[in-house]
């Protein structure tokens, strides 16, 4: 649904997104391979706000990590929104800073300004929370005075708008060609109060949800438009949060899927105590899901008590993996280093779980405090935040900085050195890959598809089989996949691999943070230093530059 409010006035909306800093989960490196992919995912919330905007007005969306929003833009437009995540920080500040030489007002929401509106000073409206009756209130300001106001206004929401009544995401303003994979929601809020986590806090610990109607008729908007991703990412906070919904919810997926040849395939977050439900698991098989990724954070039992995570140990750890594995679904897993309960015996702990799980993608990050979650609020009480730019996370840990960073750093060559990453995903050939659905060809057989699979394999041979240092690992996992009959895992290991390795090699030399939470501006101000040739060569030859 639309805002319903009585409007006098016609408005032109600018909604812009912040580009994102470099990540692992972001899978940057590997855009070129594929030929037009520009950026990782769609936006939801920033797409759900401009489809809410009244009938009468002008929306124009502009997502900064497929390009920047112009002066020509900013000119056309009474107001600028912007949302983003805590990594976007600067890329908010300097959105707002253009809206503002631009004479426009600037109003920022999102989890970023939800979780700390206190960060955002030079925006003239801050819209705390969901969307509900703050954004009516800030439809109502706009259509009355589009001026800056004196001071800041901050909008909180306190009557969230229910997921049923949400329209669905503009998603025909955006290319979705241009995106490596779409996105959906089904859910929102999460029942689990994760020490780290801000989700609680942002979106509540009781799951709202859509209907199923709703969300097939969002996938067929996705699929109407040519080029569309071939994998959509729900975006729930947590799959599982609400197991009923989710099982009934899941039959309308399949039906849908077998209605239209099959030509998505899901991806999900969710605790790693889905491998209690074999039910649910059968229903996503069947609907298409081929990744979830699971926050396992630690493989130390004792260390999840700690966070308040003890539902991942509801099922032994690696029979839970095996589990997942079982119906088809590759894990990727978040890991945090830098908890209180680490020991000398950490890092090899997590080395060994690296090694045995066989899980080829991990997000290993330190552990960040954020805002609005109890960990924060420890930490505040016990003086051990920090806010000291130089270092790699907020948090004083009970080791020492050096030697927690150093850690991170051992964890993370060993997990990417192109022989293990490769070795686990001969792995997944054996235990994961074969135990999928055989979908219907005619689903796949699409002419961007076809482009898509003759660019991407192109790039591989060429890129990664040819020219890479570490064409010798990848060729022998490709023919244990070929031997299998796997031809898509040949695909998805190299393009995959490509980016975790080359992101690695730069984080190594310093280029990244340790925390996907916390934006590192070291590499931004050494390009910056740089000549143009020399980045010119690092963006063009980047095995020379890693080696």
């Amino acid at each position: 649904m639309r805002c319903t409010l009585p409007i006098s006035s016609h408005r032109r909306i600018l909604c812009v997104f912040p580009a994102y800093t470099p990540s692992f989960g972001t899978f940057s490196h590997a855009y070129p391979l594929m030929g037009g992919v520009k950026a990782f995912m769609p936006p939801q919330g920033l797409l759900v706000i401009a489809a809410y905007m009244p009938e009468t007005w002008e929306s124009r969306f502009i997502d900064e990590n497929i390009k920047p929003a112009t002066r020509e833009d900013f000119a056309w437009a009474d107001a600028v929104f912007v949302s983003g995540m805590h990594i976007q920080e600067g890329q908010i500040h300097d959105i707002g800073r253009r809206a503002h030489a631009a004479g426009k007002v600037a109003v920022l929401g999102g989890p970023s300004v939800s979780g700390a509106p206190e960060k955002y000073p030079d925006f003239d409206y801050l819209h705390v929370g969901e969307i509900g009756d703050a954004t009516d209130r800030l439809i109502e300001i706009l259509d009355r005075d589009l001026s800056r106001p004196d001071s800041q206004v901050v909008l909180d929401t306190k009557d969230r708008l229910a997921l049923s009544d949400f329209p669905a995401p503009a998603y025909e303003a955006v290319p979705l060609k241009r995106y490596l994979i779409g996105s959906l929601q089904f859910s929102s809020g999460c029942p689990y109060r994760c020490e780290f986590c801000d989700i609680p806090q942002l979106y509540g610990r009781q799951p709202r949800l859509k209907s199923p109607e709703q969300m097939c008729g969002e996938l067929d908007a996705i699929i109407s438009q040519p080029g569309h991703p071939a994998v959509v990412y729900f975006v729930d906070d947590n799959f599982i949060a609400n197991r009923k919904a989710t099982r009934e919810m899941l039959p309308h997926l399949v039906e849908w899927q077998k209605r239209n040849n099959y030509p998505l395939q899901f991806a999900c977050e969710a605790t790693l105590n889905m491998a209690k439900q074999p039910e649910i698991l059968e229903l996503m098989r069947q609907a298409n899901f081929m990744t979830v990724f699971v926050g396992i954070e630690t493989p130390e039992a004792e260390a999840l008590k700690g966070i308040d995570k003890t539902h991942n140990a509801a099922v032994p750890m690696y029979e839970a993996i095996e589990t997942l594995n079982s119906y088809g679904l590759e894990v990727t897993s978040g890991i945090i280093l830098g908890l209180d309960s680490d020991s000398d015996q950490s890092e090899q702990n997590l080395i060994d779980f690296i090694d045995r799980s066989a899980i080829p993608v991990l997000t290993i990050n330190l552990l960040q405090a954020l805002p609005k979650t109890p960990l924060w609020d420890r930490l505040a009480r016990e003086g051990r935040l920090l806010h000291d730019a130089s270092l790699e996370s907020n948090v004083l840990f009970k080791r020492p900085h050096d030697t927690v960073v150093a850690s991170w750093r051992r964890a993370i060559a060993h997990a990417y050195a192109p022989e293990h990453l490769f070795e686990r995903f001969k792995h997944q050939c054996d235990v994961t890959y074969g135990n999928r659905i055989v979908t219907p060809t005619a689903g796949k057989l699409t002419v961007t598809n076809l482009r898509r699979g003759l660019i991407l394999g192109f790039n591989i041979i060429t890129r990664v089989g040819l020219f890479s240092d570490y064409r010798l690992p990848f060729w022998r996992a490709a023919g244990h996949a070929l031997r299998k009959g796997q031809i898509e895992a040949v695909f998805n290991m190299g393009f995959v691999a490509h980016h975790l390795i080359r992101f690695t090699r730069e984080a190594l030399r310093g280029e990244h943070n340790a925390s996907f939470y916390a934006a590192k501006a070291a590499e931004q101000e050494a390009a910056r230093a740089r000549s143009w040739w020399e980045n010119a060569r690092r963006r063009f030859n980047p095995e020379r530059e890693a080696a």
